[in-house]
């Protein structure tokens, strides 16, 4: 067995929202990979399973918890029964999040704003304030919310309509302003911004579902997108941000927080 050094994530246990797919799938191995006990959460409970069929071949104690983060008693369920199979929260991973097809504010529907919203940054501050005091007892944890380029600048048409782009510039600002007032606490509050990766983003999302057509103009729009706007020409697998997870959920990063880290392919270095 690899020596894991100061990666080693023995004995530390994370939680981690969003996990039934894509990015949070892919946190979630990393977390077991690197010896953590893993709790994974999401709304459907087949895809969860086969996240802890995934992870389960590392050896370690995981589990799957349904819960919607929008729903405050379900955030403060997910928490106690992670404590409670689990015995702590270390690591969490505030991941879960929605994404709908790009239109001008004008266009965007009341309804789909509020969807987002309530997902994507009141859900991860109804996690954020759980999970935060669950770890202010024992003194010690990371965090690790998931944001997007498109929450640090305009990245419009292809990435971040008006609704995404504000839930997650909200999600970097609740990022520093929790480094801050929980430094102090020996919790450390990080920001990862990813590009554009295989995430399964919209993937059983609630709501409406996108009209097929505009998926079929979007689906064009982002072929060019990958050629001209990332240097690296291409869209990245999920499994590309499990080393900066690693190094976040680790004593790696002992003395980082309230940072946001881009990986994006180079596309962020445009001016």
């Amino acid at each position: 067995m690899a020596d894991k050094g100061i990666f080693d994530l023995s004995g530390k246990v994370a939680l981690i929202t969003g996990a039934s797919r894509g990015l949070g799938r892919a946190f979630a191995e990393a977390m077991a990979e690197f010896g953590a006990d893993v709790a994974c959460v999401g709304r459907d409970t087949t895809k969860l399973d086969e996240t802890l069929k995934i992870i389960g071949k590392h050896g370690h104690r995981n589990i799957a918890i349904k819960a919607d983060v929008t729903q405050e008693e379900e955030v403060k369920r997910m928490v106690d029964e992670t404590v409670r199979q689990l015995g702590k929260i270390e690591i969490f991973f505030n991941n879960a999040g929605i994404a709908r097809p790009p239109r001008k504010i004008h266009e965007t529907p009341t309804e789909e704003w509020d969807v987002i919203i309530n997902t994507n940054l009141r859900g991860a501050f109804l996690a954020l304030k759980h999970v935060l005091a669950e770890m202010v007892k024992h003194k010690k944890g990371s965090i690790i919310n998931i944001s997007s380029i498109a929450g640090l600048r305009a990245e419009v048409p292809e990435v971040g309509p008006a609704a995404y782009g504000a839930s997650k510039a909200g999600l970097i600002l609740l990022t520093q302003i929790a480094a801050m007032e929980y430094a102090r606490d020996g919790i450390r509050v990080n920001s990862i911004a990813p590009g554009m990766h295989k995430s399964e983003l919209g993937q059983n999302n609630p709501g409406p579902k996108p009209d097929p057509a505009m998926m079929k103009t979007m689906e064009k729009m982002m072929a060019k997108y990958f050629d001209e706007e990332i240097p690296m020409g291409r869209m990245a697998e999920a499994s590309e941000l499990k080393g900066l997870a690693v190094l976040l959920a680790s004593d790696a990063s002992s003395y980082i927080t309230g940072q946001v880290f881009v990986e994006d392919g180079g596309q962020s270095a445009r001016l």
